[in-house]
């Protein structure tokens, strides 16, 4: 099997959609992992075997932008928790239930789109390494 095609295998096997859901429903990011780990193991072993340094050093990479994403969304929600509780006294319970709302659409939409494109350009870059290796080969 070739990378691209276990890459999109394992992409369709991570709907953020469902990880959401059992994140709501209570599980932890360990237990989500772990059982994404176990259904793909076949799949994740045969693309360990496939990937060469250059392809390490990219998913690195991705890992080091993956906890910078973290970071941020952390600040972006620390800074609003720390202005929502300064202007506690200005606004009615109300009025800051619908703009939470209104902002966690908006936040929420964007990351999904943000990190949706960084994995098509992850997944586009593996492909061509590979590509260009095969070609070179």
């Amino acid at each position: 099997m070739r990378i691209s095609e276990i890459l999109a295998s394992l992409e369709k096997s991570w709907e953020r959609d469902d990880i959401l859901l059992n994140l709501k429903k209570g599980l932890g990011t360990d237990e989500i992992v772990n059982e994404f780990l176990v259904k793909n193991e076949r799949q994740i072993k045969e693309l360990n075997s496939l990937l060469r340094p250059e392809d390490i050093n990219l998913l690195n990479q991705a890992e080091k932008l993956s906890n910078c994403e973290s970071k941020l969304i952390n600040e972006i929600k620390n800074l609003n928790y720390l202005k929502n509780s300064d202007n506690h006294h200005f606004l009615n319970q109300k009025n800051i239930v619908s703009s939470k709302r209104v902002s966690s659409n908006k936040i929420s939409s964007f990351m999904i789109n943000w990190s949706n494109k960084f994995v098509i350009i992850a997944l586009i870059t593996i492909s061509a390494i590979a590509l260009s290796k095969q070609a070179w080969a």
